[in-house]
């Protein structure tokens, strides 16, 4: 392994990247029992590229039981977080360290768990187990960096390649499937051809691959804002992780407004609205936003292809679709209600946006934020259109700016914004009842009107006239 093993990355730090203090206590107590450690993994594959991590692993040679009696003996504390796959948890310094024995797996019975572990003999061993490339290498501050792949080639290359055979990497665990993209998308990395091979062919597999693991993974794709490019460049895996998109592939729209199938549209949609933003509502409604289309479609007699109703049914497909994957419930809230509107027609004046904004406001949420994504996504979804509709962008840019003075000038469009509360009415005499919040639906319904303006005193006159 003398040709793999680079004693020039020796040292306190790799690549101007130093471990933390805890990381180090924790290694120095390990090998000072006379066991053999690493810090491996993302760490190693970060510290290389020259940016933060967070998380710091280390591989030892010892059982999980030498490790925890080697680290309590240091004065270290430990949690055993995961004996079964010979892992533990050192607390050193305020940190979480992960420390896990050498091992090689065994059979994997359920596309995501290896059935049992064997503990292997070196960290070359271990090292082969692994997912790609960049996350197989090791390093030592003193024996430098153990790079069996040439992760650190890939690396520099922009690549990302499964260790060995790739569709027996997948075969192994599933769900390596979607890390693949996501590792590609975060770090704006090209997929080895070998390897996305094995992508298309392996998706299938996916269905083996609990439900909710899979939203952690798609969630950690679209936070990267290269959602779109993931729908592009890996359309079967992205079909087996939401079954119902493959209705979306090659479904041509016949529309004059359209020159890409919804799919293709639906791509280059996520693509624009996470150059910008990649808030996770506005992420999963430009993925879902016309997920009903292909359920909605009607033909006219020019042969002019329509979608009534498509974003109500696109909004009750992306509710099933995240409650499915195990997405936080308002973050659901949110992405449903962004899909129901995004196609609503909207105009730049007072009353208009003020009775979306009201739509917002009933379901509690975040109103100004939640406009602002909405009109995030018309304009991408503007630019995922033909050009002849690009034009619109710059209405929906006036659109949004009205909505910030509307909120700067603190413009009621809920009785929450509403300037005037029931105390108000009490103090001045009205009785205590019903009538209170029919009074101030009316001040509300007013107010918005332009009939009065949002102020306390304006609006008691306007409810109790002398």
């Amino acid at each position: 392994m003398a040709a793999t093993l680079d004693t020039t990355l020796a040292g306190h730090a790799l690549c101007g990247t130093a471990p933390s203090e805890g990381a180090i206590r924790v290694l120095s107590a390990l090998e000072a029992a006379g066991l053999e450690a690493w810090f491996v993994g993302g760490w190693v594959r970060d510290a290389l590229r020259g940016a933060p991590s967070h998380d710091i692993d280390v591989c030892c040679s010892g059982s999980w039981q030498e490790n925890a009696q080697a680290l309590s003996a240091a004065g270290i504390g430990v949690v055993e977080s995961g004996t079964r796959f010979g892992g533990i948890t050192g607390l050193a310094s305020g940190e979480r360290i992960e420390v896990t024995t050498y091992r090689v797996d065994g059979f994997y019975t359920d596309g995501r768990h290896p059935e049992s572990i064997v503990r292997a003999s070196s960290v070359e061993e271990d090292l082969a187990r692994r997912d790609f490339t960049v996350n197989a290498m090791a390093w030592h501050p003193e024996r430098g960096l153990l790079d069996l792949y040439d992760g650190r080639g890939d690396l520099r290359r922009g690549l990302i390649r499964a260790v060995g055979e790739p569709w027996r990497r997948f075969e192994e665990d599933a769900l390596r499937m979607l890390r693949a993209v996501r590792f590609a998308c975060r770090l704006g990395f090209a997929m080895d051809p070998a390897t996305a091979e094995a992508l298309a062919v392996c998706a299938p597999q996916l269905d083996a691959v609990a439900r909710e693991r899979v939203g952690v993974e798609l969630s950690g794709i679209l936070a990267t804002g290269r959602g779109g490019e993931a729908l592009e460049r890996y359309p079967e895996l992205m079909c087996a992780a939401i079954p119902e998109l493959a209705a979306c592939r090659g479904f041509a729209q016949q529309s004059p407004y359209h020159i890409y199938d919804v799919y293709d549209h639906t791509a280059r949609v996520l693509a624009a609205a996470g150059e910008e933003n990649t808030a996770p509502s506005l992420m999963w409604a430009a993925l879902l936003h016309d997920i009903g289309k292909p359920d909605c479609f009607t033909l006219d007699e020019h042969g002019r292809g329509h979608f009534y109703g498509h974003p109500e049914r696109g909004a009750e497909l992306a509710e099933g679709i995240m409650r499915r994957l195990a997405q936080p419930a308002l973050l659901i809230r949110e992405a449903s209600l962004l899909i129901r509107y995004h196609d609503r027609p909207m105009r730049a004046e007072r009353t208009d946006l003020l009775g979306v904004m009201r739509l917002f406001a009933g379901n509690a949420l975040d109103t100004p934020r939640l406009m602002n994504e909405l009109f995030d996504l018309k304009r991408a979804d503007a630019l995922g259109k033909a050009p002849s509709c690009h034009g619109y962008i710059d209405e929906i840019e006036r659109m949004r700016e009205m909505v910030r003075e509307l909120v700067a000038n603190g413009e009621a469009y809920s009785i929450a914004t509403l300037a005037l509360k029931g105390r108000d009415l009490i103090a001045a005499g009205v009785a205590p009842g019903p009538g209170i919040g029919c009074m101030l639906d009316r001040a509300l319904e007013a107010t918005m009107a332009g009939e009065v303006p949002n102020r306390t005193e304006d609006l008691l006159a306007y409810l109790l006239p002398e």
